[in-house]
């Protein structure tokens, strides 16, 4: 019969000295689950392109220049905008009706460090 991921997870049966070790998959899951906004944000293939776009211009655009660059009507992008900017992937400047974005200065240090608790 096979096991159970419960089964795999409970230390019940596990020696005493087995029992009192920290679960290396209980502290993996606790450490990535700070990532899990970030990757939402990410998980859709607008805001993808946003972001390369952004990181490929290396300045702020307007959200004009970044909708002119989709077939999206302009609440749409301006929704994919907020979603990036909740998660911290973006920034927003307004200047007067204008608002203008850039990749937040910890985007990419933020995906390095989710890459090394993946380890090596």
């Amino acid at each position: 019969m096979a096991k159970t991921i419960a089964s795999l997870n409970s230390r019940e049966g596990a020696a005493p000295a087995d029992r009192c070790r920290p679960n290396p998959m209980r502290l993996l899951t606790c450490a990535t689950a700070a990532y899990t906004p970030l990757f939402r944000a990410l998980g859709d293939e607008t805001r993808l392109e946003i972001v390369g776009l952004l990181a490929a211009c290396g300045q702020e655009l307007c959200a004009c220049e970044i909708e002119s660059r989709f077939d999206l009507s302009q609440p749409t992008v301006s929704h994919h905008l907020r979603i990036l900017r909740e998660a911290g992937i973006v920034t927003a400047e307004r200047r007067g009706t204008w608002v203008y974005y850039a990749l937040a200065a910890g985007a990419r240090a933020r995906l390095r460090s989710f890459d090394a608790l993946l380890g090596p």
